[in-house]
Formats: C-alpha cells, sequence, structure tokens
C-alpha cells in the first residue's frame, strides 16, 4: 500500500487559507490499462497526449465546470467524471467550499488510452494539491475511482493508478486497496487509435464469464513474468510475457486489422502489444525509437489500406504521472 502525507484542516479555515493557493494547472497523462495480460490489475502512464486541467477552490459548496475541448462533455458535476471525483472531496471535507474547473482535454474520450481516468485523477491531484496535501495517495485513488464508475459502471483503477503515480502500477488488491509502483525500463511506446468507437461497458459485457484452468494458469504464468521483466528490467522477459489468452482473443474482433498490426510489428521488431484498455486504441512497446517509428508506419499503412481514420503516437513511458504545471497563491 502507498502512503502521503495526510495532514488535518481545520474545520473554520476557509479553503484558500487550506493550501494558500488560488487555482493549479496540472497535466494529466494517457494510460494503458491492462498491459495485455493483466486485466484491471496493471497500467502505465504515456508521456503523451496529456490532458490540461485547471481548478480553482471558491467558498460555495459547489462545483462549476467549463469544457475547453470540442468533446461536449456534461457540465452537470454530477455527470462529469472530474465532477464526481470533486464532489466527493467536498463530502468528505463537510461541503465547506467548492471548485471551479476549466478541462482542456486531448485524450479522446473512447479511445482507451485512460480519458475519464485523466480527468478523474487530474481532479483529484489538482484538489488535494490546493488543499494542502492532506490526502494520502491511497485515497486519491479512491476519490478517482468515483470518476471511473461514472464512466464504466465499475470501480477499476488500473488507468487511474499510474495516471496518479506514473510508470507502471500494479493494483494488487481493491479492497483493501493495495498498489505497487513497478520500475520500468526506458522503453519506447507506440500507439495508433483509429478512429472508431468502443465503449468500456460493452467491451466488459462480452467477456466469458468462466475461465479454463489451463488458459488461467498459462495467464497467471504471462502475469507473473510481465511483472518479474518490468522489475528485473529483462525486455526479452517482458516481450514473452505480452500475451493474452483470455481477454484479448474475445475484444480483438471489435478492432479491425488488430492481427495484422500485432503480427507485423512484432516482425519489425517490436517486443509486443496489444490492446490498450478495452480499445480501439493498440499499443506496442520497442526497445528503440528506430523499431517505435517503423511500427508506426505499419499502423499508418494498415488503417489507411482499410480506410478507417487514425491517430498514432510515439511516446514513452511517463515516469511522473499528473504533474502540477502552475499555481497562484492569493486571490484572483
Amino acid at each position: 500500500m502507498i502512503d502521503g502525507t495526510n495532514k488535518s484542516l481545520s474545520r473554520n479555515s476557509s479553503p484558500i487559507g487550506a493550501g494558500g493557493l488560488a487555482f493549479v494547472t496540472v497535466q494529466c497523462p494517457a494510460t494503458v490499462a491492462n498491459l495485455v495480460c493483466g486485466f484491471d490489475i496493471l497500467g502505465m502512464a504515456l508521456t503523451e497526449p496529456c490532458d490540461i486541467m485547471k481548478l480553482k477552490l471558491i467558498n460555495d459548496p459547489k462545483v462549476i465546470i467549463t469544457n475547453k475541448d470540442v468533446y461536449n462533455l456534461p457540465t452537470e458535476a454530477e455527470r462529469n467524471v472530474a465532477g464526481v471525483v470533486l464532489l466527493s472531496i467536498m463530502e468528505k471535507m463537510d461541503n465547506q467550499f467548492g471548485f471551479e474547473v476549466e478541462i482542456e482535454k486531448h485524450i479522446k474520450p473512447g479511445s482507451g488510452l485512460g480519458s475519464s481516468a485523466a480527468s478523474a485523477a487530474g481532479a483529484a491531484v489538482a484538489a488535494n494539491h490546493l488543499l494542502g496535501n492532506i490526502f494520502s495517495t491511497d485515497e486519491l485513488v479512491q476519490f478517482a475511482m468515483n470518476g471511473e464508475k461514472l464512466a464504466s459502471g465499475v470501480k477499476h483503477a488500473d488507468n487511474i493508478t499510474p495516471c496518479i503515480l506514473g510508470g507502471v502500477t500494479l493494483i494488487r488488491s481493491i479492497h483493501p486497496l493495495d498498489i505497487i509502483k513497478l520500475n520500468a525500463p526506458a522503453l519506447f511506446v507506440t500507439v495508433v487509435h483509429p478512429q472508431i468507437e468502443v465503449k468500456t461497458s460493452d467491451a466488459r459485457q462480452i467477456l466469458r464469464k468462466e475461465v479454463l484452468l489451463k488458459d488461467a494458469i498459462k495467464q497467471w504464468g504471462n502475469i507473473a513474468g510481465l511483472v518479474a521483466g518490468f522489475e528485473k528490467g529483462d525486455t526479452d522477459l517482458i516481450g514473452r510475457s505480452l500475451e493474452d489468452v483470455i481477454i484479448e482473443p474475445v475484444r480483438s474482433i471489435l478492432i479491425p486489422g488488430f492481427d495484422e498490426i500485432k503480427t507485423k510489428s512484432k516482425e519489425a521488431g517490436a517486443l509486443g502489444g496489444g490492446i490498450s484498455g478495452s480499445g480501439p486504441s493498440i499499443f506496442m512497446l520497442s526497445k528503440e525509437e528506430s523499431t517505435a517509428k517503423d511500427v508506426e508506419l505499419i499502423m499508418k499503412e494498415i488503417f489507411t489500406r482499410l480506410g478507417i481514420e487514425f491517430k498514432t503516437y510515439v511516446t514513452t513511458i511517463n515516469k511522473s504521472g499528473v504533474e502540477v504545471m502552475k499555481d497562484v497563491r492569493g486571490t484572483m
């Protein structure tokens, strides 16, 4: 379990006085959940793309949301991922104050790159910063999971945890919350986001309810190998372990070109990869940037041939998670 400093906030103090800040701007990274075989327990933060959020404390116990992007997400706090996170923090603090938040999303909702987690984690970290860092990391994850429940119907943390902590994370348990941050070797990540929609809730519903023991044993071996590979910095072991015999065979049918991309990327030298979260994005890990760029060309060629619009990224593993970019002291 990962804990931070948990300070007490005076019930009678003003919100501005708590952290000494008027507003804060944070950068919230995209994430790759599952990492092929680690369904709901493994996740990795990306250097790009990132959302930008600006959060301001206000004296009225309400949440005011402004969208600075083209996605037209709900601005009612109860229907907005960041909004429900902030409401849960306000409730924890007896509704002494409220928040005004501006959200500029660069992680497209429904991309499979942790768009909802970026909003949820960013709101939790920014609010905690304004309040003088009174909550532990575990508490921030718990707050942020309220946003994931709104988005997908499930309080999963495989996107939330790497978004907050950075790097690669293992969620050993949700009840009680037990998070382990893993070592992450310097790898390059190639991502393609085909412009099709795969809803997380729909992608969960098609999963098998029962698993053969022989498949479970193989999956456990891959998960253990992947964790050991990250901890040892053994990229060959990471590559051998990036295999999913339970989830990916079912979900991949929702993503055109998936099998061809995976096969040709590995032939080009990639360690391996698979579906990012519930899709439709696909990620591949490479030891060299040149290989990662070759993989990008393969992805572009396949989706161009299929006539599907797409967006690609050649990036790295983000080691820091949600990052405070700017804060202002005093009143605005």
